[in-house]
């Protein structure tokens, strides 16, 4: 069962069978508006409760995606109101590196239930570009950074998971696709992509950390 894409995204096939899920911040802006992934995730007939601090941005989430299984709530990363072991799976886009990251795991383990997942996707520190964009003040602020985001070293990610009490940890490099990247160019650095992937040393510098983990 595939459970990343080209752009990798968490695929639905990962929550197939799955009672209920919940999304933190973005994942259904970005995919529902972009990707159309959000309504995927929807067609698995999961409940899905899909979460952001931002009313505007949940708005904007639920008039992208209509499914009746979906529902949108306000809700704060370091304190949720759900009750203990309330969801098998937890999945985000670009989330955690804007987060007080042991927190917000520590909340993303308490509600998940025996065997739960996890799949994020994060910014990759070692990425030459991430990192001047994470680091140096006047690019972080000409390209919209926030002041608090960061990005991700695997090896210390993979740390942090397994001290809060994740197993099977896997934190994954993947995509060298450029945001700005011309459509026309797409499909074939994709190609390109894919194989640089593969490569040892080479795939560490990719843009993104696919991150995946059982309660």
């Amino acid at each position: 069962m595939q459970e990343k894409s080209g752009t990798g995204k968490a695929q639905p096939g990962a929550f197939a069978g799955r009672g209920a899920c919940v999304c933190l911040a973005g994942i259904f802006v970005q995919a529902c508006a972009f990707l159309n992934l959000g309504a995927e995730h929807a067609s698995t007939g999961a409940t899905i409760i899909a979460i952001d601090i931002s009313p505007e941005l949940l708005a904007t989430a639920e008039e992208q995606c209509r499914a009746t299984n979906v529902h949108f709530e306000i809700q704060n990363a370091y304190a949720f109101t759900y009750p203990e072991a309330s969801f098998d799976a937890v999945v985000g886009s670009s989330v955690l590196h804007h987060l007080v990251v042991e927190q917000a795991l520590a909340q993303i383990y308490r509600v998940l239930g025996p065997r739960g997942i996890i799949r994020f996707t994060e910014p990759n520190m070692l990425n030459p570009q991430i990192a001047i964009q994470k680091n140096v003040p006047v690019v972080k602020r000409r390209l919209g950074d926030s002041p608090d985001e960061s990005a991700f070293f695997r090896w210390s990610l993979m740390r942090r998971l397994r001290r809060t009490g994740f197993r099977d940890v896997q934190v994954t490099p993947f995509d060298f696709l450029h945001p700005w990247l011309p459509s026309p160019l797409i499909r074939p650095f994709q190609t390109i992509g894919t194989v640089l992937e593969r490569l040892p040393l080479i795939s560490e510098i990719a843009g993104s950390l696919y991150i995946c983990a059982t309660k």
